[in-house]
């Protein structure tokens, strides 16, 4: 039988950028709030070890789909913003807005609280104004990428953005779940919800194990935010099935080219770039620490290339794919690479490479295929409504799975200010739209 761990106004699950935001935004508003998260809270440290605990354990963090394709995924305090490349695109406002969900005040109010901006020349490296130089000479918009960094403390010549930022420059949702527990959240790390406890048609709490023990806590409302893998899979143990299907996880790749005259290796990614989105891919700089370098180069055999990392430019090319595919109820990921979505990458790849040829670069490669930001798992008009509120009373879902359409971009801004939209209506009773929100409904 499991043990009792409490009543709460609210349990979140899930502690990545949506769920951080919906238990920071109840605590500050004095309400007892129980987040859970599956996985560890140790202090990053920036060391390749804990970073492939925390994203490279295969089917874990790591999924492998059809052909190869793997998805990377953070399993740790915080989620995947613990290793993302802290890139702000601003949301898919008409997008959301046709399904009902109007979240630019909110957005508004986040870059009010957190560092959105570009980099200072200073922490663009040498490789990532290369790159950009050669991209404009060659009549490419190409421009700085907004960032969410604490500029003074972050460091040139540093390579740990990929790894975990242990001088905490890069806002993380690490960063919102200290302020919740800060106003009284409990946070509980190595914690795997199983399920939703449902009574009659209203969520009452979940079932979750800890080192061993299986736990249920009750609360007033429930808000899953396990991510565009982990929800859907929660979900369905809960009594909602047709989450999971028709999916997007933005395909990348990596183009690589070696410059002699160059040496560096160690510089914050995603710097500057291009959205080409008439052709439905980004392209920006993506310098990575030589561990990840020679793991992109070993999976394609370019033993050749193996050590040439401090003179290796290296542009990412991210498509905007197709929805499709469906999760195993364990999360399994099972989708194909769409032969359209296939086709942007190798238009962006031949783009990339004449960028890099632009810059001096030889010797160029590209990586196989990768993916990352899975959502559309529980989209807004299919598994959750406007609300985001599910079919069960006071059971509701607030991370990428509910984005309703493929975007092809970050989404973590997006899911700021989805949470700060839960939040905000949670506190005010039973959730209502807005004026603005009515009309696009």
């Amino acid at each position: 039988m499991a043990k009792t761990n409490g009543n709460y106004d609210l349990i979140v699950v899930g502690s990545g950028p949506g769920g951080a935001t919906v238990a920071r935004e109840t605590a500050l508003r004095g309400k007892k709030v129980l987040l859970l998260e599956w996985g560890s809270d140790a202090p990053i440290t920036g060391s390749p070890v804990q970073a492939g605990t925390m994203m490279g354990v295969p089917g874990k963090s790591m999924l492998i789909t059809y052909k190869g394709l793997s998805m990377v995924r953070g399993i740790t305090a915080g989620g995947s913003s613990v290793f993302y490349y802290a890139t702000a695109f601003d949301p898919p406002y008409a997008m959301l807005e046709s399904h009902g969900v109007d979240i630019r005040a909110d957005v508004e109010a986040v870059k009010k609280e957190i560092p959105v901006a570009p980099l200072d020349d200073r922490l663009i490296g040498p490789m990532a104004k290369r790159i950009a130089e050669s991209a404009r000479d060659m009549g490419y918009d190409w421009q700085k990428l907004s960032k969410y960094v604490f500029q003074d403390r972050c460091l040139a010549d540093c390579d740990r953005c990929n790894l975990g930022c242990p001088h905490k420059a890069k806002w993380t949702a690490r960063n919102w779940i200290e302020e919740a527990v800060e106003h009284g959240a409990r946070f509980v790390a190595n914690a795997r919800v199983r399920k939703v406890i449902v009574e009659g048609n209203k969520a009452t709490g979940v079932l979750f194990t800890r080192r061993g023990t299986e736990y249920r806590a009750m609360a007033d409302t429930v808000v899953i935010s396990a991510g565009g893998i982990g929800t859907p899979v929660i979900l369905r143990a809960s009594g909602i099935p047709d989450a999971g299907y028709d999916y997007f996880f933005d395909p990348l790749i990596a183009v690589f080219g070696t410059a002699s005259d160059i040496t560096g290796g160690k510089e914050f990614p995603m710097a500057t770039g291009v959205h080409m989105q008439d052709e439905g891919y980004l392209m920006t700089d993506m310098t990575l620490p030589r561990i990840g370098y020679q793991a992109f180069a070993s999976q394609v055999l370019r033993f050749d290339r193996f050590m040439a990392h401090p003179h290796t430019l290296t542009i990412m090319v991210k498509a905007k794919d197709s929805l499709g595919g469906r999760l195993t109820d364990s999360g399994g990921v099972r989708k194909r690479l769409a032969a359209t979505d296939e086709a942007k990458l190798m238009k962006g790849y031949e783009r990339a490479r004449g960028i890099l040829k632009n810059a001096g670069a030889k010797h160029i490669f590209k990586s196989w295929f990768i993916a990352a930001h899975p959502g559309g798992t529980a989209k807004i008009g299919d598994v959750v409504d406007s609300n985001l509120k599910t079919k069960f009373d006071n059971l509701y879902v607030c991370d990428c799975s509910v984005i309703p359409e493929a975007w092809g971009l970050p989404p973590s801004l997006t899911l700021l200010g989805l949470g700060k939209r839960l939040a905000r209506m949670l506190a005010a009773g039973a959730p209502r739209l807005g004026k603005e929100e009515e009309k696009a409904a």
